[in-house]
């Protein structure tokens, strides 16, 4: 019994580090969303490259999101499937058709450059490419009006590299998609904002990479990617690495969610977590702090649900209610509904426990094994 007083009471300090940490979190999104975009006399033409793969759920809503854009210049958009047969493609020509007047181009193209599909996608969409600011994004985001005079207003200024965004979760529909979505907005998103504000990440997400001509140029070009699993994240290091600096302007876009079952959504964020860990080990183990809530529940149980354990489980479902208000105040929508918040934030805690064993991801229908240096190769077992 001893023992188990013990554990629950360091697991209770634990929880009550994870409720100060979400309090600190909320803070630190909100000094980043609050901060006045960046301005620019001029905005130059931009080329947004958008790979494809496969009829996502609300597909053509994210597409057409990027027609909406307050942008006074020329935009260029090219779409990138490597299958023939692939459904998008029909999505595709239906916009092509109800908007004549957009520069919309299409590229088919099968070529592989590597292990990482999607990389190879860009390499055949490139040569397509008739402007010098380009900016790619996954199929899965939706953005708001300002978002391309934002990001590029932030290229523009003195010394940076590159542009990423943050990105919140929106539900596609179904209990699993909307897990997924609590995921991205509730632990994700302010993890993020915890790490840029205390200059212990440098972020670069698929949701938006806008960089230069000469820049890309300078870095290798998406070839030099071809064999990486987090690709965004090495991307933005290569910029780093040449003394640019990589902001997150004061702007929030949507990633849809579509998961249909528990298996799917497990497969997913293990294979985010996992390539966290393979990106900073130590970092993620840390992260432990996050699952307050089933933190302070396992602590309750321990401790027989003394009142002090009680007290602890309270603070932490106060905190962890405070940041999800908050963050649902500055993006404007809800991720999910705030009693599903302690079943979300279980399930979290169960994913960061897979996500210490093991190197194999599931990403795209297949299965691969991560490797120690950020590579990745497709796996022998099926």
């Amino acid at each position: 019994m001893y023992w188990l007083h013990l554990s629950g009471l360091c697991l209770a300090a634990l929880a009550l580090a994870g409720a100060v940490y979400a309090l600190i979190s909320a803070r630190a999104v909100t000094r980043i969303l609050r901060r006045q975009p960046p301005q620019t006399p001029s905005l130059p033409p931009v080329t947004l490259l958008k790979p494809l793969h496969g009829a996502e759920p609300l597909l053509a809503e994210n597409l057409e999101s990027f027609f909406a854009q307050d942008y006074p210049a020329p935009v260029q958009i090219i779409f990138g499937v490597q299958n023939a047969a692939d459904p998008a493609i029909a999505t595709v020509r239906a916009l092509q058709a109800k908007y004549p007047e957009l520069d919309l181009d299409l590229v088919i193209d099968a070529r592989l450059s590597g292990t990482n599909r999607k990389i190879s996608n860009l390499v055949n969409m490139f040569p397509q490419a008739r402007h010098n600011a380009l900016v790619l994004s996954d199929s899965d985001i939706a953005v708001p009006p300002h978002w391309l005079r934002t990001v590029i207003a932030t290229l523009a200024q003195p010394g940076v590299g590159a542009v990423t965004c943050l990105y919140s979760g929106k539900s596609s529909g179904g209990l699993w998609a909307r897990m997924a979505a609590m995921g991205i907005s509730y632990q994700f998103l302010p993890n993020v904002a915890v790490g840029k504000e205390g200059g212990l990440s440098h972020p670069c997400f698929g949701s938006t990479i806008a960089v230069t001509r000469p820049i890309l140029t300078e870095i290798g070009g998406f070839e030099a990617f071809s064999g990486y699993l987090a690709d965004d994240y090495e991307i933005g290091r290569a910029v780093r690495d040449r003394g640019y600096s990589l902001p997150l302007p004061p702007l929030v876009v949507e990633h849809i969610c579509s998961e249909l079952s528990a298996t799917e959504l497990l497969h997913h964020e293990l294979r985010w977590n996992r390539t966290i860990r393979s990106i900073n080990p130590f970092g993620h183990i840390g992260s432990v702090v996050i699952h307050t809530i089933p933190l302070s529940l396992i602590a309750a149980l321990l401790m027989g649900f003394a009142p002090p354990s009680l007290a602890v489980v309270a603070a932490s479902l106060a905190a962890r209610a405070t940041l999800k208000w908050r963050i649902d105040h500055h993006v404007g929508t809800k991720a999910g509904p705030i009693w599903l918040l302690p079943l979300r934030d279980c399930i979290s805690l169960f994913v960061f426990a897979g996500s210490l064993f093991g190197r194999s991801v599931h990403w795209r229908g297949e299965r691969f094994d991560m490797q120690a240096s950020g590579g990745f190769s497709q796996s022998e077992v099926s």
